[in-house]
């Protein structure tokens, strides 16, 4: 019998919050909020969710990217640069709300 093997969760399936703001005119904060410990300590101690692998989501350097961990509130915190800074001419978000998007399909 053949079939396809199940997809493994995404950080997106794992997290009832994924957002992303600004930190000033100039930062970015993406923000994850993991449903329970369990997904929180498998993404916590993921390589893919470093912050070299976040950052070469964002196609900047490890070094520019912050993480901070939450274990208390289940959540991890990354600060990273603007590529625009906000309200630049072509900035197409001036409030950094929709920057988390290349963090939803990472399998932890």
């Amino acid at each position: 019998m053949t079939g396809t093997a199940p997809s493994l969760p995404t950080l997106a399936d794992m997290a009832h919050v994924i957002r992303s703001k600004n930190a000033g005119p100039t930062q970015l904060t993406i923000d994850v909020f993991l449903m329970d410990a369990a997904g929180y300590a498998l993404a916590a101690n993921s390589p893919a969710m470093s912050c070299a692998a976040v950052a070469a989501r964002y196609g900047l350097p490890a070094q520019q990217v912050q993480r901070h961990l939450l274990a208390d509130i289940h959540a991890i915190k990354y600060v990273l640069p603007r590529a625009i800074v906000a309200g630049s001419p072509g900035d197409g978000d001036v409030y950094g709300a929709q920057q988390h998007g290349p963090m939803l399909d990472i399998v932890p």
